[in-house]
């Protein structure tokens, strides 16, 4: 990977940071995008814009996917691929909260190699280069050594321990939280905060991949709901959920869920 690859993110998410922040989230004009796939600002427009023109010019033999541009199969034929998320958590963002970030990956033959998931309302910056490890504001991070599930804090949504979502129709017992930004999530059971986390919906690689990188690089596991390793640059760029954590919880998890059912069954 060249040195300068994950420069370039961390200095794009902090213009991305730049931006967004001009904007007042609860002012900022807001449309609903089409067939219920939540909202978009005028923020995420104008930071998408930036990133788009500037990872590009710098990389231009790079492939391109982010939340805010169409789709084109021309990536499929990439072998380094961005993958963005303007601002992941709009609807926080939109609110007027502080839990959205900017998350910043590149992809090389299915696997992330450069990460920065990005705070600027909370001044967090992580970051990770595939074998070098992660860090948060430039300090080393790892993931939480709990290791008993009953005694984790796990991010999820509620509808994720429906009973149907576990063997035996009974979520294993730990604590539930929640954090509205999966890059979020993932950057927060990266840095040890909390143990794990889960989202049993197909989800959107651009919510994920720098999220998978940083925590894979604090000594954490990310796979699918089936257990099944993350690729991204799919060319249906969705992942069949996600499950992190550390070793063991990661583990504990996967064994107590069912097979997955037809259909989206939890957040």
């Amino acid at each position: 990977m060249p040195a300068t690859d994950l420069d370039l993110l961390v200095e794009a998410a902090k213009q991305a940071g730049d931006i967004a922040c001009r904007y007042t989230g609860a002012t900022a004009r807001r449309w609903d995008k089409p067939d219920g796939t939540g909202p978009v600002t005028e923020a995420d427009l104008a930071v998408n814009a930036m990133l788009e023109d500037k990872l590009q010019q710098a990389r231009p033999d790079y492939g391109w996917l982010s939340e805010e541009t169409e789709d084109t199969p021309d990536r499929l034929g990439r072998n380094r691929v961005f993958i963005i998320d303007p601002i992941d958590g709009t609807r926080s963002f939109a609110e007027g909260a502080s839990t959205w970030a900017h998350s910043l990956a590149i992809a090389e033959a299915g696997e992330v190699i450069a990460a920065v998931i990005y705070l600027p309302q909370r001044q967090l910056l992580y970051s990770a280069a595939k074998g070098h490890g992660a860090t948060c504001n430039g300090q080393p991070i790892q993931v939480s050594p709990v290791d008993d599930l009953s005694a984790a804090e796990v991010l999820a949504a509620k509808p994720s321990l429906v009973a149907q979502n576990w063997q035996n129709g009974t979520p294993p017992a730990f604590i539930r939280m929640h954090r509205p930004s999966l890059a979020y999530r993932l950057a927060r059971v990266a840095d040890g905060r909390f143990g794990a986390m889960l989202t049993l919906r197909p989800s959107w690689e651009w919510d994920i991949a720098a999220g998978a990188l940083i925590l894979q690089e604090a000594g954490g596991v990310i796979t699918d709901r089936a257990g099944d390793r993350l690729r991204f640059n799919n060319a249906q760029p969705r992942l069949n959920g996600v499950v992190a954590g550390n070793p063991a919880l990661h583990h504990a998890i996967i064994t107590a869920l069912a097979p997955a059912q037809t259909g989206p069954t939890g957040h």
